[in-house]
C-alpha cells in the first residue's frame, strides 16, 4: 500500500524514544486477564463480510438455533471467499459451492426475485442456511453440541453422525468442525474486551529487527530475496517466530482472530487497510500495531520497513491473532474438497429439506431486497 500520509522519521524516532520495549510490554500485558468473547456469538463483527451481503447473512444465519450468522459467514468464506462466481475443479458452483445435483433439493429464493439461481449470492446464502438447518434436524436426537453435530453432518453426512452418536472419528470431519467453529469467532462481534495475546511482543521484536530493510513485492525474507519483505510477508514471518502460521496475503490474515475496536488496540495486533471499507476483499495492506497510533510495516516499493501512523482513510480495522484462528483458515486453490454434495456414505440418506417457513418456533427471516446487489468479484490478493 502506498501510504499517502506516512509518518516522518522524526515521529517514528519519537515512538522508539518513548521506550519501544516498554510500550510493547505494557500494552501487551496491561490488559491481561480480560474476559474471552462471550459464548453466544450472534452478531457479525463490522467489516468481516462484504457490506452487500451482511444483512442476508445476519438474517439467514438465524434460520434455526443450531447456526449463527458468524458460523454461516465462516462457511461461506471457507467455501468461496464470498465470491458468487466461484467454481471448483469438481464442479461446485457459487458462493456456497453447491454441486449441481444437490442444489435443486435445497434451492431457496433468497431475494424474492422469483428465481433460485446458484450464481445469485442471496440465493446461495439462503440455501446454505436451509441446508444447514435440514442437517441439524436430521441429527437433532444425537447427544452433544447441536452445532458441532450439524457441522459434522455437513462434512460426513447425517448417517455418520447418528451411527457414531456424535462427531465421527474421521480426521477430516473433526478438523472441519473445529475449524468452522474457530473461524466463526473471527466473524463474531466481540461482546467483551478481546483477550490480549502474550505472543505479540515476540512478533513485534522480530519485525523491529527488520527496520530499514528495503521493501520487496512478494518478499518473504528468503535468502534468495536478500531477506526482504512485502507487507504480509513481514507479518507472516513475525508470527512464525511464535509458532503461528498465517496465510500469505493480507486479506486472508484479516480472519486470523477476533477484531478489537480502535480504542481496544494493543501492540501486536495486525492493522489492515482497504480501498473499500465496506468490503474486506479489498484489503491490500497490513502492519503490526506498536502503540501510540503507530504500526511497523513494509509500506511499498521504494520504501523500507518503518513506523507509520495507522489513522488514514483506508484503515478498516484490526485483528488480534490467535493460534486457533490462524489454523482454521482455508488453503485456497485446492481440488474442490469444500463442495456441497448430498451425503454419499453407504447407508446415508439425504437430509430432509427444511423449507424456510418450517423453522421451529420462528418464521424464516424476511428476504433481503436486491437493492445494492453486487457481483462481488474476489479481491486481488492483498499481498501489500
Amino acid at each position: 500500500m502506498v501510504l499517502r500520509k506516512a509518518g516522518t522519521a522524526a515521529a517514528a524516532a519519537g515512538v522508539v524514544a518513548f521506550g519501544f520495549l516498554g510500550l510493547v510490554t505494557m500494552g501487551t500485558y496491561a490488559a491481561g486477564g480480560t474476559p474471552q468473547l462471550a459464548a453466544n456469538r450472534s452478531a457479525l463483527s463490522p467489516g468481516t463480510v462484504p457490506a452487500a451481503y451482511q444483512d442476508a447473512i445476519q438474517k439467514w444465519g438465524s434460520l434455526c438455533s443450531e447456526i449463527s450468522p458468524p458460523m454461516l459467514a465462516a462457511q461461506l468464506y471457507q467455501e468461496s471467499g464470498f465470491d458468487p462466481k466461484a467454481q471448483s475443479g469438481v464442479g461446485a458452483q457459487g458462493m456456497a459451492q453447491f454441486m449441481p445435483g444437490t442444489w435443486p433439493m435445497y434451492a431457496t429464493d433468497g431475494d424474492g426475485d422469483g428465481r433460485k439461481d446458484v450464481w445469485n449470492p442471496y440465493d446461495a446464502i439462503a440455501t446454505a442456511a436451509v441446508y444447514d438447518c435440514a442437517l441439524a434436524k436430521d441429527v437433532a436426537g444425537v447427544p452433544g453440541d447441536p452445532q458441532a453435530n450439524m457441522l459434522a453432518a455437513y462434512n460426513a453426512g447425517p448417517y455418520a453422525v447418528t451411527t457414531n452418536r456424535g462427531i465421527p472419528p474421521y480426521r477430516e470431519t473433526q478438523g472441519y468442525v473445529r475449524n468452522i467453529q474457530a473461524m466463526a469467532r473471527s466473524f463474531a462481534a466481540p461482546t467483551a474486551p478481546v483477550e490480549v495475546s502474550a505472543q505479540s511482543a515476540a512478533a513485534i521484536y522480530f519485525a523491529q529487527t527488520k527496520l530499514g530493510t528495503p521493501y520487496l513485492w512478494g518478499g518473504e525474507g528468503l535468502a534468495s530475496q536478500n531477506g526482504q519483505f512485502d507487507c504480509s510477508g513481514l507479518t507472516k514471518a513475525a508470527f512464525e517466530t511464535v509458532g503461528i502460521e498465517l496465510p500469505r496475503v493480507a486479506n486472508d490474515q484479516w480472519y486470523a482472530g477476533p477484531h478489537p475496536s480502535r480504542d481496544q488496540l494493543r501492540p501486536g495486533d495486525l492493522v489492515f487497510f482497504a480501498t473499500d471499507l465496506g468490503d474486506p476483499r479489498t484489503i491490500h495492506h497490513v502492519g503490526i500495531y506498536v502503540g501510540g497510533g503507530y504500526m511497523l510495516n513494509a509500506p511499498h516499493t521504494g520504501a523500507v520497513i518503518r513506523y507509520d501512523k495507522i489513522d488514514t482513510r483506508e484503515y478498516i480495522g484490526a485483528t488480534r491473532v490467535t493460534s486457533d484462528g490462524a489454523q482454521a483458515l482455508p488453503t485456497r486453490g485446492g481440488g474442490g474438497n469444500g463442495a456441497v454434495n448430498a451425503p454419499s456414505r453407504p447407508g446415508t440418506t439425504a437430509p430432509t429439506p427444511t423449507a424456510p417457513g418450517s423453522r421451529p418456533a420462528a418464521a424464516a427471516p424476511p428476504a433481503p431486497t436486491a437493492a445494492g446487489r453486487v457481483n462481488g468479484a474476489a479481491g486481488t490478493g492483498g499481498t501489500g
